[in-house]
């Protein structure tokens, strides 16, 4: 090195050794944006192990590159105070769904390391797995015997095929042909976002050899039932169990032969765990009984129940079957909420349950005896949980604070957070604060909303308003992190996000749920009306004459109708897979069930109440500027009803756009979507309320 360089080198050495020396000033953090939220990690799945010593759980971090999430396993020890969670698989294995063996000494899940989705199992933290089952079809989901002897996997399969290789003989066939259509003979031709093509999700039952590794050929405990098992598209393994002796396999399924778009009767059915006949256990109700979990001493079989046929949205009550005496015993028939999830206690004596709750989303612990519940968490939203030897772990999240787990005695009390999984993120980012307000809605009843403030918020000043409408319609804009329509960053983005739980919302009683059914441009519209009069008159920083709104599914369908009710209310609308025609929408939606409630029964039947409150009918009088976006496979609500409400507002001349996603469901769940969604959103409610 020259003379000169060497000096050179010095002095910068120098110059960094000063800099370092001297107080390092963080940077000034930055307002939340869309880009944080897709790379935030997030948690779910939460398994504790046995005696609760440790908690394992699915942790989903963001590949930007292939635009897509990521799963991995991660442990964390509970005795410690101090001690930080430990990662078990790789995120290119794409682990989840771990479940402990009754012993606590081995840990199964699912993974597709090895090419397709199998069952694996681990021994010890960080210990190479070891592959459970190496079928010729993909595992969807799985439960291990509490005996250690047999295992539980649903599969997607040909129900005319004698075996699981005549299944997978007929995929490669399909693949292989150079024919594409597919000739169907009944609906379900395609559901939420898949066609159909003859296969079912079927529950296989195994027997694991003294390895702990599949060897005996899968027995179909299913067989002969049409339908699925778990259900479709949104039910997990929480739809069927093991009886704790392992003797016995408690599963729900929809087995309708004709019919299934426009049936919720769901039934609980029990069989021989090495097969055998299934025996249906709820053939008495015909709306809806599922999840099914034993009580730890097998006396007792708890699953939610509905009582009204044809009604999703109707309230989910636990029910207790006494297995030697057959007696029903409805726990929590009076209890005016609906239960999401549950869980039997070590003991028998409780159950803990998650529902929603006046915008909170609680964990309740419910005596088995009497049916009394109350609440043992806060305020926020609890999602995944599970319950250890003394305590309980789950995950809660609110409205500026994505989730992190928790833990909490029985009774409740003072709960203690274990992971900070986004604190250096978040840290370094500003969020809007937010508060609950109510106010007189529809018939004076009271109605309950959140406004949540701008990033750097001065009283002084005046914010343009985005009111963010929910879909369902029976659902809730409740105290949550929303990864779909989250607050912050249009909080971030300087608005002040308004939120209204209107008539029709979920965890303010049944009567108030019901009240949409018939309704769906009446009450509501009512009470979005009072409940921004009502903001803004709260919160005068609030700018009621730069207002967008903004929503999707039924949110969406309440933008193409305040188009026509309120053409003048707002600067913009944002209509994201809303109902255009609600004619024309039964005959191309999926779940018939749902629109022949909401509107008292076919449209064929009652045309009247399909067009009591419909879009198309007042498209004259559209002229707000309006953003429409829609997704290629959203069977819920065909993207064609977004493309009428676009060619719509182009030949009326009013300003709008089409954000036409081809590869995105009734959700748009892609990150690099979900950061287009979002951008284009905020730039179109800029461009008319700046």
């Amino acid at each position: 090195m020259s003379r000169s360089a060497m000096i050179l080198s010095l002095v910068a050495a120098a110059a960094a050794a000063a800099a370092h020396a001297q107080p390092q000033t963080a940077p000034p953090a930055q307002p939340f944006g869309v880009q944080d939220l897709v790379r935030l990690q997030r948690i779910s799945e939460v398994q504790a192990s046995p005696d609760g010593s440790h908690v394992v759980f699915t942790l989903r971090t963001t590949d930007m590159a292939a635009n897509k999430g990521r799963n991995s396993l991660w442990q964390i020890e509970t005795g410690r105070r101090t001690a930080l969670p430990v990662r078990l698989t790789e995120d290119a294995a794409n682990a989840s769904s771990a479940e402990w063996s009754a012993d606590g000494r081995s840990l199964y899940f699912l993974s597709s390391r090895g090419g397709t989705p199998q069952v694996w199992r681990m021994t010890d933290a960080g210990a190479d797995p070891v592959q459970v089952t190496h079928l010729p079809v993909e595992v969807g989901s799985f439960r291990v015997s509490p005996k250690g002897d047999r295992i539980l996997v649903s599969l997607a399969v040909y129900p005319d095929c004698a075996d699981l290789a005549c299944s997978k003989q007929r995929l490669d066939a399909a693949a292989a042909s150079a024919a594409s259509g597919v000739l169907h003979t009944r609906v379900f031709a395609r559901h939420w976002d898949t066609w159909s093509d003859g296969r079912r999700s079927q529950l296989f039952s195994i027997g694991l050899d003294d390895k702990g590794l599949a060897g005996a050929a899968p027995v179909n405990l299913t067989a002969g039932l049409d339908g699925d098992v778990p259900g479709k598209p949104y039910g997990g393994r929480e739809d069927y169990a093991f009886s704790p002796d392992g003797a016995t396999v408690a599963f729900s399924i929809r087995a309708v032969a004709v019919g299934e778009p426009w049936s919720t009767n769901f039934d609980v059915y029990e069989v021989p765990a090495q097969g055998g006949t299934a025996r249906n256990l709820t053939a008495d109700n015909p709306a809806w009984d599922g999840q099914p979990a034993y009580s730890p001493d097998g006396s007792q079989l708890a699953y939610v129940a509905t009582d009204r046929p044809g009604f999703e949205s109707d309230r989910f009550h636990l029910v207790l079957l006494n297995l030697k005496t057959g007696e029903k015993r409805p726990l929590t028939r009076n209890w005016d909420r609906s239960i999401a999830n549950f869980e039997w206690s070590r003991d028998g004596k409780t159950l803990y349950a998650t529902t929603d709750h006046l915008g909170q989303h609680p964990l309740w612990a419910i005596d088995a005896a009497t049916g009394r519940a109350s609440a043992i968490t806060g305020a926020g939203q609890v999602d995944s949980f599970s319950v250890a030897a003394t305590r309980v772990y789950y995950t809660q999240s609110n409205l500026a604070s994505p989730a992190d787990l928790f833990a909490v005695g029985f009774g409740g009390g003072r709960a203690v957070q274990l992971t900070h999984l986004n604190q250096a993120l978040m840290g370094q980012r500003k969020t809007g604060e937010y508060e609950q307000f109510e106010f007189a809605g529809w018939n004076g009843e009271n109605v309950f909303g959140y406004v949540v403030k701008p990033v750097d918020f001065k009283p002084d000043r005046k914010y343009p308003v985005a009111l963010l409408i929910h879909g369902g319609p029976q659902g809730s804009m409740a105290n949550e992190w929303h990864y779909r329509w989250n607050a912050q960053p249009f909080a971030g983005a300087g608005f002040g996000v308004v939120m209204i739980d209107f008539h029709g919302s979920t965890g303010y009683g049944q009567a108030f749920t019901d009240s949409i059914s018939g309704d769906w441009g009446g009450k509501p519209l009512e009470d979005i009306k009072k409940g921004i009069d009502a903001a803004l008159k709260q919160f005068p920083w609030l700018d009621g004459a730069q207002m967008c709104a903004l929503g999707g599914s039924y949110g969406g369908y309440m933008i193409n109708w305040i188009a026509g009710q309120l053409p003048e209310r707002f600067k913009c609308l944002v209509s994201h897979a809303g109902i255009f025609d609600n004619r024309s929408m039964y005959y191309s939606t999926e779940e018939l069930w749902f629109p022949e409630w909401e509107n008292g029964g076919p449209e064929y039947i009652n045309p009247a109440g399909y067009a009591k409150h419909n879009p198309v009918d007042y498209v004259a009088r559209w002229k707000t500027p309006t953003l429409v976006i829609a997704g290629q496979m959203d069977y819920r609500v065909p993207y064609t009803q977004g493309l009428s409400v676009f060619t719509a507002l182009q030949r009326l001349g009013v300003p709008s756009e089409f954000l036409y996603f081809p590869d995105e469901n009734h959700w748009v769940l892609k990150p690099a979507n979900s950061v287009q969604w979002y951008d284009t959103v905020i730039d179109w409610m800029n461009r008319w309320t700046r």
